[in-house]
């Protein structure tokens, strides 16, 4: 029912976006000090308050998305998951440097850490799950994170950063940035950007792609899964 106002909520500015990636550049790093058992600890708590919240995500998921309330159900608790799984990874892949081999008697360490500011650019159809996901496997590896919802459900992500917020996750580690494509736009097209997780259509990844082709420097990683067809463009050390 489009007569039955549930909320408001106004694309991000310019200037908005630019004060967002402004706080996000400068204190990712902060974060991924934290060291991957903190971080898996902040996702563990997510995930118990996502599941406490759950009649005020269907409510949301319902009203904004029109989703019935089984597939509501399904995907709460697979945004739950999604903190949890990536928190296991995060405990078994950044907790502590891996000890290499040393065949002449020295001793070497692999570490993994994080990138820089991610923008995670979410979908529609899985506005709570696929939002939750790309947000908390970036979180897990120690980066920061511009969210940028599809523009039809921006309330169920604000509940969904508030909610990781309230878990633990900084306001520097985590910025929410609704609207249309200007704003995913300028998220893709500023230097910035360390990475990109995009769930959307096919010619959308590709002229993201074309985008960060165009940029100089290092390759920026692109994760894309469009039309059932997941494409990975990315850097080894990127995300888990």
């Amino acid at each position: 029912d489009r007569r039955r106002l549930i909320g408001t909520a106004p694309d991000a500015t310019a200037a908005e976006t630019d004060e967002a990636l402004r706080a996000l550049a400068g204190g990712w790093r902060r974060w991924d000090e934290v060291g991957g058992t903190a971080r898996a600890a902040v996702l563990d708590r997510a995930a118990d308050l996502i599941e406490a919240a759950m009649p005020d995500l269907l409510f949301l998921l319902a009203r904004e998305a029109g989703r019935t309330l089984a597939d509501g159900v399904s995907e709460v608790r697979e945004a739950a998951d999604f903190c949890r799984w990536y928190a296991t990874l995060a405990r078994a892949h950044f907790a502590a440097p891996r000890v290499l081999p040393g065949p002449t008697g020295e001793r070497n360490t692999w570490a993994l850490g994080g990138r820089g500011v991610f923008a995670c650019i979410s979908p529609w159809n899985f506005p709570l799950s696929i939002c939750i996901g790309q947000i908390t496997a970036a979180l897990a590896a120690g980066n920061a994170v511009a969210a940028k919802p599809a523009e039809q459900t921006p309330l169920i992500a604000a509940r969904a950063v508030a909610l990781l917020r309230d878990a633990g996750v900084p306001p520097d580690a985590l910025r929410l940035l609704p609207g249309d494509g200007a704003v995913g736009a300028r998220l893709v097209g500023d230097p910035r950007i360390a990475g990109i997780a995009f769930t959307g259509g096919t010619e959308t990844a590709r002229h993201i792609a074309r985008q960060l082709a165009e940029r100089p420097g290092p390759i920026i990683p692109l994760i894309a899964e469009t039309g059932g067809v997941n494409a990975m463009i990315v850097d080894s050390s990127a995300l888990p």
